[in-house]
Parts: structure tokens; sequence; C-alpha cells
């Protein structure tokens, strides 16, 4: 992932979040948690991409380890995209 596409990526999560805060019965957000899904190719041919999201998994635990996004940790949920 280029530092465009990772800076655009987490932009939109922001973003997200901070209009997310504003109504508080969003699916996925509570006071102490933020569930992140996504499909991510794990097997098959596409396989090698599957390291993006197992970057994704490490980004977002540095993030919670450093007190996560408003006292919020992130909870990334990642399924086989085949």
């Amino acid at each position: 992932m280029t530092k465009g596409y990772r800076g655009a990526a987490l932009g939109a999560l922001l973003l997200g979040l901070s209009i997310s805060a504003a109504n508080a019965e969003t699916p996925g957000i509570t006071d102490t948690e933020i569930k992140i899904g996504q499909n991510a190719p794990f097997s098959g041919p596409a396989s090698a991409y599957g390291q993006i999201s197992t970057a994704e998994t490490d980004y977002f635990k540095m993030i919670n380890d450093q007190g996560g996004i408003n006292g919020r940790k992130i909870t990334l949920i990642a399924f086989d995209s085949l």
C-alpha cells in the first residue's frame, strides 16, 4: 500500500469516526471499541495480497498500544475472500 492510499484510508476512517460520533447507536462502535470488517485474499492465486490485511492488523495493534482512537480500541475482523 502506498503512502497516499494509507493516508486516504486513515483519513476515511477518521472521517467516519467523527461522523459516527454524533450517532451513538452506530453498529460496531461502542465507548471502548471500533469494529472494522473486511474481505481479503488469504488463500488462492491472489493470496500474496492477504499480506496487506496482515499489515493493517499490525498497524491497528500499534494504534491500540498507543491508546486507540479517542480511547477506543480498533478490532479488525478479516475474512478470506475466496
